[in-house]
């Protein structure tokens, strides 16, 4: 049977760490409050009085203007029905088009969207008008379908009413490709990623210099081209977009040498990981739908042909995956949709720190899966962990004895995925652990939490992030954890199983009668080690 780790080490052709899709807001500092609208239309504007008719001036405009670009520069104008896919339309209109460096299309759409809304104050003095902006309504939201020199496939989406948000919509490995292009490095491409390169350094190179710089210049770029509701002259007056991180994906994608290997990695995880690593979910997905009509007949399988798997983490607002590509490469992805989950804002300065946190949970997440088929210890290694030690500093630290139920809930607790991301803290600890034992919540407390915490960071077992309370898992631990819940879920407990003869569904057919054989053998042994004595007793 091939080994995760073997298939990692010896059938990866390629490996590539890059950005994949980007969602960025697009927002005008000057106008975030009621305030700052006001001064927009007064002083900038020179209206004294700021009805929000002005404003309807400019969104007529606006919509004018894309009318205009689209018939003179021959650009298709789509409406997007409702719940319509717009990927799919954006596809095959690229597709059919083959526009390189312009606007391949413009889709508009009605959509909900936060904007201003204003109301005359009579009582307050003639001509005054207060905005709020606490509700969504359903207003034109313009979809500029683009292909950038720079950064391939992308589209800028913008709001037709006040205070005119933007989103753009990016893929790091769409810019990787174009840089390519421009450096003669010859490529296959894998969907949106790579099948095989050239220059496989000069590719990772190219995927790690995209950053702020290439995003804000290709905003640069389409505001000057496209028509927007402000002008450059707004614009040059500081009433300009700044951009914030809404959604991003970082991806660790490697190409197997052979599909059939990707199709045993995944066996192995799934096989490994239902009830040890616990993830958020692991999924199957038919490449069809079955309905009562469909002929055939259809029994669910771990893995099957057209079934694609795949395994999912969540922490918070973060989501980690890992899918079959195009059935050949690995692709493992995180994507943040808050990276205040991480402690940081979502201005767009913080994407390298953000891409390196996901490069590192993709990592850990991989090392883990290693770890599940390689965490065999040595004796000395388990002495260590179920014997009382002393560490270097003369601090002590109890053993950790299988089979004790609050010592192999912390074991489970620990393999779980999702202390992967960003580890965990002792109120995570103790929920976890009270769901294990049943107990409530007076029945582990935090103090013992807390010395249970103690214990396993001198065992080696956890480490405490300097400054925080978060602890995260050491490769040692890992072992351990992995090494303590795998002998109880597939040693122990299907063993007690059978020797006791409990009726439960299908207890290991194969080891309760290698086990009664064993009773059987023994209970021979015995007769003839003692005739005499089974004489008597006859």
């Amino acid at each position: 049977m091939t080994t995760i780790p073997e298939i990692l080490d010896g059938h990866v052709t390629l490996e590539v760490e890059c950005a994949d899709r980007l969602y960025l807001n697009g927002y005008i500092p000057a106008l975030a409050t009621p305030g700052g609208l006001i001064t927009f239309m007064r002083e900038h504007l020179g209206k004294p009085i700021p009805s929000p008719a002005v404003l309807g001036q400019i969104t007529s405009k606006f919509r004018d203007n894309v009318r205009a670009f689209a018939a003179e520069n021959e650009i298709p104008l789509i409406k997007f029905e409702s719940g319509e896919k717009k990927d799919d339309r954006a596809n095959q209109l690229r597709r059919e088009r083959g526009t390189r460096g312009g606007v391949v299309f413009i889709g508009v759409a009605q959509e909900k969207a936060k904007t201003f809304s204003g109301k005359s104050m009579p009582e307050k003095g003639p001509g005054w008008f207060d905005y709020t902006r606490d509700k969504s309504v359903y207003v034109s939201q313009y979809y500029f379908y683009v292909d950038d020199e720079e950064l391939g496939p992308a589209f800028v989406k913008v709001c037709s009413y006040a205070p005119w948000a933007l989103k753009l919509c990016l893929n790091g490995h769409e810019w990787a490709k174009r840089q390519l292009d421009k450096q003669g490095i010859a490529y296959t491409a894998l969907d949106n990623g790579f099948l095989d390169c050239a220059d496989p350094q000069a590719l990772q190179k190219i995927c790690d210099s995209l950053g702020p710089q290439q995003i804000e210049a290709f905003l640069a770029r389409w505001l000057e081209r496209l028509p927007m509701p402000l002008t450059s002259a707004d614009r040059a007056a500081g009433y300009t977009w700044q951009l914030s991180i809404w959604q991003m994906e970082v991806s660790l994608t490697q190409v197997f040498d052979r599909p059939v290997r990707g199709r045993e990695f995944f066996e192995e995880v799934m096989r490994d990981n239902l009830d040890l690593g616990r993830p958020d979910r692991i999924q199957l997905v038919f490449d069809r739908r079955i309905l009562p009509s469909t002929p055939g007949k259809f029994r669910t399988r771990v893995i099957q042909d057209g079934v694609l798997p795949s395994l999912h983490v969540e922490y918070k607002s973060f989501d980690l995956k890992q899918y079959f590509k195009e059935g050949r490469a690995l692709r493992t992805e995180g994507t943040f949709r808050n990276p205040k989950d991480f402690n940081v804002n979502k201005g767009l300065s913080n994407f390298g720190y953000l891409q390196q946190i996901g490069r590192q949970i993709n990592r850990r997440l991989l090392e883990v899966e290693r770890v599940s088929q390689n965490c065999g210890l040595s004796a000395d290694g388990i002495q260590r962990v179920v014997q009382p030690t002393v560490d270097e500093g003369g601090q002590k630290a109890p053993g950790l004895r299988f089979g004790d139920p609050r010592v192999m809930a912390l074991m489970l607790t620990l393999s779980l995925f999702t202390h992967l991301i960003d580890g965990f803290r002792n109120q995570d600890l103790r929920r976890a652990v009270i769901d294990l034992l049943g107990l409530t919540s007076g029945d582990y407390t935090p103090q013992q939490a807390t010395y249970d915490l103690r214990r396993l960071c001198r065992k080696g077992l956890l480490h405490r992030r300097p400054g925080t309370q978060r602890y995260v898992m050491t490769p040692y631990g890992w072992k351990v954890a992995r090494l303590y819940a795998r002998l109880e879920a597939r040693v122990f407990r299907p063993a007690l199983v059978a020797i006791e003869g409990q009726k439960v569904a299908a207890p290991a057919p194969k080891l309760a009668r290698a086990l009664a054989k064993v009773d059987h053998e023994m209970d021979t042994l015995i007769a003839l080690a003692f005739p005499i004595q089974e004489a008597k007793a006859a």
